[in-house]
């Protein structure tokens, strides 16, 4: 299924966040911060079309926040508020402009969204491709 070789590239490329350690660049800050966003919606659009080819027609809607909800009732994931925390931070990218911010979405990602991300690709890989 070519969405979940999508997210599989998308969190190999993420995993690259953990060579990297405070301080980094402008550059290197940016480029974390963007490769959390790519997997993070490569994730959730692999989500929607493992439930749409298992028949569940409630993740149509196209929202991530449904198509969330969807999956942990479905036993896809197993944490739909951290889930539903890494959605918040997703929507928090437009302003990594802001350094915080920027540094709470790297850290966040390196300490809490690798292992969600990771755990999603082992039951997808498992149960649902």
């Amino acid at each position: 299924m070519k969405k979940y070789e999508n997210f599989c590239r998308a969190l190999r490329n993420l995993k690259e966040c953990q060579k990297y350690q405070e301080p980094y660049s402008t550059v290197t800050e940016t480029g974390l911060v963007a490769l959390f966003e790519i997997c993070f919606e490569q994730a959730w659009k692999v989500m929607k079309a493992c439930l749409q080819e298992h028949g569940y027609e409630e993740g149509r809607t196209g929202s991530p926040k449904m198509v969330i909800k969807v999956a942990y009732q479905a036993g896809m994931i197993q944490d739909d508020t951290q889930w539903l925390e890494a959605l918040a931070t997703r929507n928090e990218v437009a302003h990594s402009y802001n350094e915080e911010i920027a540094l709470q979405i790297i850290r966040k990602t390196k300490t809490e969204y690798l292992d969600l991300f990771d755990l999603l690709q082992k039951e997808l890989a498992e149960r649902w491709i």
